[in-house]
């Protein structure tokens, strides 16, 4: 996407996040998250509470967020990792808003001495586990048939990046 910017999340960006990503769960199919977040429980959650680690928007050039890529603590992943979450529009143009974030991302994991990060992924979505497969990820682990609200089990696929010395990217 050309002209997109990424900066850090502020708290003042929690309203349009929490605007698009509950349209993403709205939409369903995507997510493993399935109720709707206000403004605050969003900001708590996923963008400058004590367990986010770090968050980035990606800003179009009309000054619209297109899009956020959270990494927070998660008590069942390692100590010394982090667990990401990638979300975009579902109106928007998506193209090279993903890559952008996962950059930024990827350094601050780095600056902070991250090990590692995860990403857990419905099975269902098939394009969130290219996306998080052409950022370099690889399955390691799958959890089986965790059941979403209305009971249906869905495959929940583990993917991992190591942020080691040796390591492209």
């Amino acid at each position: 996407m050309s002209g997109v910017t990424v900066r850090p999340v502020t708290s003042a960006d929690a309203a349009e996040l929490a605007e698009l990503l509950n349209a993403i769960i709205a939409r369903g199919g995507t997510t493993a998250l399935e109720t709707p977040f206000t403004p605050e429980r969003l900001d708590a959650a996923y963008l400058t509470g004590p367990d986010v680690l770090c968050c980035h928007v990606a800003v179009g050039p009309d000054g619209r967020l297109e899009g956020f890529q959270t990494l927070i603590r998660e008590h069942d992943i390692p100590a010394d990792w982090g667990d990401i979450g990638t979300f975009t529009r579902v109106d928007g143009i998506q193209k090279g808003v993903g890559t952008a974030l996962f950059a930024a991302t990827r350094a601050r994991a780095r600056a902070i001495g991250l090990k590692g990060i995860n990403a857990t992924i419905r099975a269902d979505n098939a394009g969130g586990l290219a996306f998080y497969a052409k950022m370099g990820l690889e399955d390691y682990a799958v959890d089986r048939a965790r059941p979403l609200k209305d009971g249906t089990p869905v495959d929940r696929i583990r993917k991992r990046y190591l942020l080691t010395e040796g390591r492209a990217g």
